[in-house]
C-alpha cells in the first residue's frame, strides 16, 4: 500500500511540477527521460526482457515524436530540420533495436541523441533568463491582442 501512495503522490508531484516549470525544465525533463528509456530498453535487451524492451521503447519513441512535433521551423529552419532528420534517425533505430533485438541499434540512437542533450545541458541560466523573457512578453502580446479583439467583438 505504502509502495502504492508514493507513486501517485510522485506521479502527481511531477504533474504539478509540469504545469509550473518553464519549457527549458519541462525539455530537459524530456532530455533526461528519453536517456533513461534507451538505457533501459538497452539492458532489458541484454537480459532478453522482451516485456521490458517493448515498453522502454514505447516510451522512449513516444518522447521523440513528441520532441519532433514540437520543433519551430519558423524560428530556424536549418536547425528544426536538422534535428527533424536526427530525430526520425534515432526512431527508426529503436524500431530497429526492437525488431532486431540487438543493442547497438540503441546504442546508435543513443549517441545520435548524446550531442542534443549536452548542448541543451549547456545553455546558460542568462540564456534561460532571456528567453524565458522573450516568452513572457510574447504571450503579453498575444494577450493584449486577444484582449483587444474581444473588445471590438471579433471574438
Amino acid at each position: 500500500m505504502y509502495g502504492r501512495n508514493l507513486k501517485a503522490y510522485q506521479k502527481t508531484n511531477i504533474n504539478a511540477e509540469l504545469s509550473v516549470a518553464d519549457p527549458y525544465v519541462v525539455t530537459k525533463m524530456l532530455f533526461q527521460g528519453l536517456n533513461d528509456r534507451m538505457a533501459q530498453a538497452k539492458g532489458a535487451i541484454e537480459r532478453n526482457d522482451l516485456l521490458l524492451k517493448s515498453k522502454k521503447l514505447s516510451s522512449a519513441i513516444a518522447i521523440i515524436e513528441n520532441l519532433r512535433s514540437t520543433l519551430d521551423f519558423s524560428k530556424s529552419e536549418s536547425l528544426a530540420t536538422n534535428l527533424y532528420k536526427i530525430y526520425s534517425y534515432m526512431i527508426k533505430r529503436l524500431n530497429d533495436a526492437s525488431i532486431e533485438l540487438t543493442a547497438d541499434a540503441v546504442n546508435d540512437a543513443m549517441k545520435a541523441f548524446a550531442p542534443i542533450k549536452a548542448a541543451w545541458e549547456s545553455i546558460s541560466v542568462d540564456a534561460q533568463k532571456e528567453a524565458q523573457s522573450l516568452r513572457t512578453q510574447e504571450q503579453l502580446d498575444i494577450d493584449l491582442n486577444h484582449d483587444a479583439h474581444m473588445a471590438k467583438g471579433y471574438i
